[in-house]
């Protein structure tokens, strides 16, 4: 399983449209093989500063078959349009996990 972080810090004025665009344009990458799960989290400390945490059976599913899909396509037209700075994305894989 690999874990695609993102810091996305959305406009100010925007932060309401954006979570609403968010959960429509979540059926989008849901639909890609070795998808596994996805969240948006919202800083508490930071307005306008959320964190999108989605998971994959592996790095391809990704960068391959999401990046490269009409899925993404939507996604993009959907959402991108609300970041600044454009995000970065990275990928992690677990070391170590607990949970009680």
């Amino acid at each position: 399983m690999i874990l695609e972080a993102a810091i996305l810090y959305v406009k100010a004025d925007l932060k309401l449209h954006f979570e609403s665009d968010f959960e429509k344009a979540s059926a989008y990458i849901s639909s890609i093989e070795g998808y596994i799960s996805h969240s948006l989290q919202k800083c508490i400390e930071v307005e306008n500063k959320y964190l999108l945490l989605v998971e994959w059976q592996d790095l391809e599913s990704h960068t391959v078959g999401f990046r490269t899909s009409e899925a993404y396509l939507e996604w993009k037209k959907i959402l991108h349009h609300y970041y600044n700075p454009f995000p970065i994305v990275e990928h992690f894989e677990t070391v170590y996990s607990n949970t009680k």
